[in-house]
């Protein structure tokens, strides 16, 4: 394995800053992983493309508790940083259909074409093949996003733990980040609006075939309680003079918006909009997230992207009831182990998950479902020019008509039963008489002044219209599969074979969806003589939309995976993408693909369980309520793992709690010591770190201190952590003692039980109450320690009474810290309330 260039490389044109920023090697990844400060990587994500993007960004900002480190493995290089459409005419379009056997006898079968697309398995149709780059083809999509109708999650074959929770949150979640949230917020002006209106007529009075009622199609976006005069707005009628329409109608009128994931208003202020989406940006700002955090030591990073990095083979483990557990993951630039508690993330493009499913996982009881129930879509398109005369709502003083996207779903019900779902996206463009493109100012416009006033001058004669309809194909056709191929590839490792062939009910729902497109094209000529530019059925393969190969399923025998992703009979293999889908409905799989890989992180790092019996989070294992703490004096502190990590320097330091004080109260917690050597505590009842320190003969003196750590031990009380009752082996300095008090019955005195010894690496539970002037101290449910203060100067003061953590020798780890605290007679407790914590 090369070493990894540590600087950014220069080529004959640039200077590659932004891989170097973004990404490391694999080299680099394996040596952040020894020890004695590396750590293991225990989620590795197969695929650095749409799906394997977002959901390591979600993760690492999910990792609330530090817990997880990530490791994205993307077969090709970071090419672009944003979708082509963001930048300026960069040409790089997706390529026309081929196979390998086209490719070989010219030559390109081992050459990207257009710089990144290559094609790796055989099959009976051509595709394009895939984008092999950092954000794969979320780079180049076209960026329509519906959202599946109930009817195309049907919960004969969707779980439905899926369908509810989809529907409760994660559409709603997943249409945010992709930037469809507000439908259509840049297309306006009054050729949309025309077109829209004649549209809404159109199938309002039912001129259009198997269309769905607009009013059974309820936006999800939109607020139930919104105005009429904000509908209007929302859909650009406010002085439009069209006719007037009530609330109900304009919500049907709605659903007509075009659901593309374009963003051009930011969410809130001071966030920039990142325009159409591509999963590019996400996953580049999770990477730099986690360098800053780091503080550039790679050892420390939680998410490392490694391009050049192609996954040949998952290695597993066979226990005894036929389970697998991945145990390596094995690539071309060698094997990656997997650790015990590790999980690993299929995120490859559908085929190419399903390839390496079949190479991993033979043996598990369903194995001969893999690759079954593959499914792509249907796809036609429709382009007419017709006259602006034929638009009745368009005012003739207009003269350039900018451009329009419209969008119109339908459902065909089959005389045998059951039901197919088609839609069609419409866009278009006013251009002069012979115009042919109807995206020409949709999408491929990039804004200056010159272009500017070119438009102004423009006199639009024609509208250019392309009506494209979508359909999905049936589920569980057993003439669509993918297998595995006889030839390897430059891998070693077998090619997939794809088999995708239309059932009679797709060629049926083809049919009925192009008859629809033919209503809608009559629709906009307005009873007028249209031209039609092109007119055809696309063949199968060309719309990226390959879905359904792992689908997944509450029933291990009639699914391959389950509810989360995981595969049934894998312990630790998950997958995302629309390999996941029972169903292929008529969306594009962007919106749910992205709800799923949300859904699966969240899976993955669930937030912590709510505290017991009453008690209230001072810590939770979270950086939120890390960040409660402060810390003073010598060593240093950090979260990992969902715990706060001590570690000495050449004096005391102090970790303590900042939000408020306590009076009585009991403290429970959790802890472990690396090794007997080292010591710690927990201090209580001290005064004020930050403030000078009153003097204990002349209260009217104060003074600060050097560190100001040694304030809680001249100030309050420490429960010691220390198996070798450093300096002097008194039991007065061990573990579960209240430091430095006298053992005896006497006042002032603590009554002692020496408990057992701690085991290093093992997590011990304290519990700490104050009530007045008693002390009580437990370790393990164990009565270790009985204090009665008498000195007057010491843990006296309940207003100033804080809490912290002591580093001393040795690493030491603390977790779930949590109070029962009377409430002070002023103030008011600021504790994360959102897991139970009291407020008062």
């Amino acid at each position: 394995m090369m070493a990894t260039n540590p600087t950014p490389q220069i080529t004959d044109f640039t200077r590659d800053v932004i891989g170097r920023f973004v990404c490391n090697g694999l080299d680099e990844a394996i040596s952040s992983t020894n020890l004695p400060e590396g750590r293991p990587f225990d989620i590795i994500v197969i695929g650095g493309g749409t799906f394997g993007s977002v959901i390591a960004q979600h993760l690492f900002y999910r990792d609330k508790t530090r817990s997880h480190r990530i490791l994205v493995l993307e077969g090709g290089p970071l090419v672009l940083p944003e979708h082509v459409q963001n930048l300026p005419m960069m040409g790089l379009n997706v390529p026309g259909p081929s196979s390998i056997a086209d490719l070989r006898s010219t030559g390109q079968d081992r050459l990207p074409r257009n710089e990144v697309w290559g094609l790796a398995w055989h099959s009976d149709v051509k595709f394009p093949g895939l984008s092999y780059c950092v954000g794969g083809r979320s780079v180049f999509w076209g960026g329509w996003s519906p959202q599946l109708l109930d009817s195309e999650m049907a919960q004969t074959r969707w779980p439905l733990s899926v369908v509810t929770e989809l529907k409760d949150r994660y559409f709603d979640r997943a249409a945010e980040q992709i930037g469809v949230k507000e439908t259509n917020d840049f297309i306006h002006g009054a050729l949309h609006t025309a077109l829209r209106q004649q549209l809404f007529d159109g199938l309002q009075s039912g001129g259009v075939t198997d269309a769905i009622p607009l009013d059974e199609l309820a936006d999800p976006y939109i607020s139930p309680t919104i105005s009429r005069e904000e509908l209007v707005d929302h859909l650009g009628l406010t002085g439009t003079g069209a006719p007037s329409l009530d609330r109900p109608e304009l919500l049907k009128m709605l659903n007509l918006e075009a659901p593309l994931a374009v963003q051009t208003r930011a969410p809130r202020a001071g966030l920039f909009p990142f325009n159409k989406f591509s999963a590019v940006p996400v996953l580049m700002k999770a990477a730099r997230a986690a360098y800053l955090e780091s503080g550039g030591d790679d050892r420390k990073k939680r998410l490392m992207v490694v391009p050049h990095c192609h996954v040949t083979r998952l290695t597993t483990r066979v226990a005894p009831d036929s389970t697998q557990h991945v145990t390596g993951v094995q690539t071309n630039l060698g094997e990656i182990p997997v650790q015990e508690n590790g999980t690993v993330i299929i995120a490859l493009a559908t085929i190419e998950s399903t390839r390496l499913a079949l190479l991993s996982f033979g043996g598990i009881p369903n194995y001969d479902l893999i690759g079954k129930n593959l499914m792509a879509h249907l796809r036609s398109n429709l382009t007419i020019r017709i006259p602006r005369e034929s638009l009745a709502f368009l005012d003739e003083n207009i003269r350039e008509l900018q451009a329009s996207a419209l969008f119109v779903k339908g459902r065909h019900r089959f005389s045998d039963g059951g039901e197919g779902h088609f839609h069609l996206q419409i866009t278009a463009s006013g251009l002069g008489s012979v115009g042919t493109d109807s995206e020409a100012e949709l999408f491929k416009k990039v804004p200056d002044i010159d272009g500017f006033d070119a438009f102004r001058a423009a006199s639009d004669s024609h509208v250019v219209i392309t009506i494209r309809g979508i359909g999905e194909m049936e589920p569980q056709n057993p003439n669509s599969s993918v297998t595995l191929d006889p030839e390897p590839d430059e891998f070693g490792t077998s090619r997939a074979f794809v088999r995708l062939a239309p059932s009679a009910r797709d060629l049926k729902l083809w049919d009925v969806m192009d008859k629809a497109a033919d209503d809608v094209a009559k629709v906009f000529a307005g009873g007028r003589k249209y031209d039609v530019l092109g007119k055809g059925q696309d063949k199968l393969g060309t719309t990226h939309h390959e879905t359904g190969t792992l689908w997944m399923g509450d029933d291990s025998t009639k699914s391959v995976t389950n509810a989360d992703g995981r595969f049934h009979h894998v312990s630790n293999a998950y997958v995302v993408g629309p390999a996941l889908f029972p169903t292929v409905g008529s969306p594009n799989p962007m919106l749910t693909g992205v709800a799923l890989a949300r859904r699966t992180a969240d899976r993955l790092t669930p937030p912590p369980p709510p505290p017991q019996d009453g008690f209230a989070y001072l810590f939770d294992g979270t950086e939120e309520t890390f960040r409660h703490w402060q810390f003073v004096g010598q060593g240093k502190v950090e979260l990992l793992d969902g715990a706060i990590v001590v570690k000495p320097g050449n004096d005391l330091g102090l970790f303590y709690f900042t939000q408020r004080t306590f009076g009585n109260f009991t403290l429970r917690l959790q802890f472990r010591v690396e090794n007997i050597n080292c010591n710690s505590g927990v201090f209580v009842r001290f005064q004020d770190p930050r403030r000078e320190v009153p003097d204990r003969s002349d209260p009217t003196k104060s003074y600060p201190y050097d560190n100001p750590a040694w304030v809680a031990v001249h100030t309050g009380f420490e429960a010691q952590i220390d198996d070798l009752a450093r300096p002097d082996g008194i039991d007065y300095h061990r573990t579960g003692a209240i430091y430095n008090a006298p053992i005896g019955s006497n006042p002032g005195e603590q009554a002692y039980r020496r408990p057992e010894r701690l085991i290093p690496g093992k997590w011990h539970e304290y519990e700490i109450s104050v009530e007045d002037d008693t002390y009580r101290v437990k370790l393990d449910g164990q009565s270790t320690a009985t204090f009665t203060n008498t000195d007057g100067f010491r843990g006296k003061s309940k207003a100033s009474g804080y809490v912290g953590i002591q580093a001393h020798t040795g690493r030491v780890e603390f977790r779930n810290v949590t109070v029962l605290a009377e409430v002070p007679a002023a103030g008011k407790i600021r504790v994360r309330t959102e897991v139970g914590v009291v407020s008062g």
